[in-house]
């Protein structure tokens, strides 16, 4: 399995909420912030979109954007608008429906909602720009089929219509972030950008295809037919951490995960990843992931 299609599988992502907005005249609808990614996309017409802490973005026709870190947002036909709240503008529409706002006709889109099924998402979300603005005419196009079919199920609901339109917010998803990467850093840092790098994104497959692996800056930098002070380097740049903190910091997600959802012990746990004893596994989990992996389970519990 490929690094991105790794973390993806990782994080589960369940899209909800799925709505389509016919809007016309001023208005706007404000949504408050909260864990996950939001996820706005344009059919027709234009809508100003602001992030709390962030800026403000013109939205065309055919553009799609991402808010990988929830913040709180508001959409509408002009920035000086004042917003509802959304929960004032979606009741009566359910889940999977169009609502109309002053008889509609001037801006069609389409909103929705990403959640992580793993406690750490924000971990990895954090990594990724604040907002993802996809706007050239090859990117939408990419996108264009998905968004239009979603849309068509709201509009007129058939016999697994839900899940079609889950499957295909998904493979929005993954579009949109293929994209991400494609483009390059552009001066942001994160896990995302080696992998659309052919020499990082080599052994950042390698890595993620063998996390238990003895893996040294020196091996993985064979991987990417690079020196190892260059590799370590660029990863470091791209990144923003070192080669072997990335691969303890993934290899304690697979822990959290196996910890929650198994019932692997420890001891079974720690080889598997690559560590020789119980106390060296436990002292990586406590300083990745901030508590005791006998605990960790526990803390969650309680917390959900």
């Amino acid at each position: 399995m490929d690094a991105l299609s790794d973390i993806l599988s990782l994080l589960k992502p369940a899209s909800y909420m799925f709505r389509g907005i016919d809007a016309g005249g001023d208005w706007a609808v404000r949504f408050e912030a909260h864990r996950g990614m939001k996820c706005f996309a344009i059919l027709s017409g234009q809508v100003w979109l602001a992030v709390d802490g962030v800026g403000e973005v013109l939205l065309k026709q055919g553009d799609c954007v991402l808010l990988p870190r929830g913040y709180g947002s508001r959409i509408g036909s002009a920035p000086e608008v004042p917003a509802r709240d959304a929960w004032t503008v979606f009741p009566a529409v359910a889940e999977g429906g169009v609502v109309t706002i002053n008889d509609g006709g001037d801006a069609i889109g389409l909103g929705g909602f990403f959640a992580f099924d793993n406690f750490h998402a924000d971990m990895l979300m954090k990594l990724l720009p604040p907002i993802v603005h996809i706007c050239e005419e090859a990117d939408r196009a990419a996108l264009r089929g998905a968004i239009e079919r979603i849309m068509l199920e709201l509009r007129t609901p058939q016999p697994g219509g839900f899940l079609v339109a889950q499957h295909l917010a998904h493979l929005m998803l993954l579009l949109a972030l293929r994209i991400v990467l494609a483009k390059g850093p552009d001066g942001g840092i994160g896990w995302i950008y080696p992998l659309g790098d052919r020499q990082l994104g080599a052994a950042m497959n390698a890595l993620h295809g063998d996390p238990a692996r003895k893996w040294t800056i020196q091996s993985l930098a064979d991987v990417a037919a690079m020196s190892r002070s260059t590799f370590a380097l660029r990863f470091r740049a791209r990144v923003g951490e070192s080669p072997i903190d990335y691969l303890t910091r993934w290899r304690m997600l697979l822990a959290a995960e196996r910890l929650l959802g198994s019932r692997d012990t420890i001891a079974v746990i720690a080889p598997s990843l690559g560590y020789d004893s119980d106390s060296a596994f436990s002292t990586a989990f406590k300083r990745v992931m901030g508590c005791a992996p006998r605990d960790y389970a526990r803390q969650k519990a309680t917390a959900s």
